[in-house]
């Protein structure tokens, strides 16, 4: 999307503090324990879980605490399992909202995600409704590129699907299965990804400006700052200038 740069930006400062509040933790352990849980233990064999474990150890996850998430998802730790959880719906100036939770109550989930959207000026809509208008894909944003021909050239013979290019920043998008070897490519050719993900990309977004903006800026943060909610998508086009100035 417009600005996505920009966006992601936004959430990486918003880890960042979460993580200091120890926060991060939560959610990591949550998604590390899952992936164990229906991928294996190895994270050689399991693309899921050494992604995740790549976030952890880039919030400073101690190795111990990995550990243990990974044996909790194996069977080892005595605890409920986390159910995946999908909810769609509309933010306001009606942006399409894709949100991806892992949670032990799904009452309690649902809840909160209604409430967020309800206080927004948004709506909880029923399952299928937005989806249609996101593809998963491999995402590794760079924010420092000394060449941006140089990374292009890297990425599409690493066989990136594309290289977006946004207030200085670049971004890698690969099929979600290609992204291990994406990210290894580059690393191999000299560039060092501030952050990567698989998340979904929106087909077409909807332009937003002034409260409309503001407001769908706050649903998404409030959103993701609740506990079982791990990753919110939405096909929203907003200036970078706003953008920026929430990042601040």
């Amino acid at each position: 999307m417009s600005g996505h740069s920009k966006w992601a930006n936004v959430k990486r400062r918003k880890g960042a503090q979460d993580a200091r509040r120890g926060k991060i933790f939560t959610k990591l352990i949550r998604e590390i324990a899952t992936a164990a849980r229906l991928g294996g233990g190895d994270p050689g064999a399991n693309a899921r879980l050494r992604l995740v474990l790549d976030k952890a150890r880039a919030a400073n996850m101690p190795k111990e605490t990995m550990t243990r998430a990974i044996t909790r998802g194996t069977g080892g730790g005595g605890e409920a399992a986390y159910d995946e959880v999908v909810y769609e719906g509309y933010g306001p100036g009606g942006a399409a909202v894709l949100v991806e939770g892992l949670t032990d109550n799904r009452n309690r989930t649902v809840g909160a995600v209604r409430h967020a959207f309800s206080r927004a000026g948004g709506s909880l809509g029923d399952p299928g409704c937005v989806s249609y208008l996101f593809e998963k894909k491999g995402l590794l944003l760079f924010e420092e590129v000394a060449s941006g021909d140089a990374l292009l050239e890297a990425a599409l013979e690493a066989g990136a699907e594309d290289v977006r290019e946004a207030g200085g920043q670049f971004t890698v998008v690969s099929a979600p299965g290609a992204l291990g070897e994406v990210k290894e490519a580059l690393a191999a050719a000299g560039f060092a990804p501030a952050a990567v993900e698989v998340g979904m990309e929106p087909a077409s977004t909807v332009p937003l400006e002034g409260e409309a903006a503001e407001r769908m800026l706050k649903l998404a943060l409030a959103l993701e700052d609740l506990d079982d909610v791990q990753a919110v998508h939405a096909n929203f086009d907003i200036a970078e200038e706003l953008l920026a100035r929430f990042a601040g």
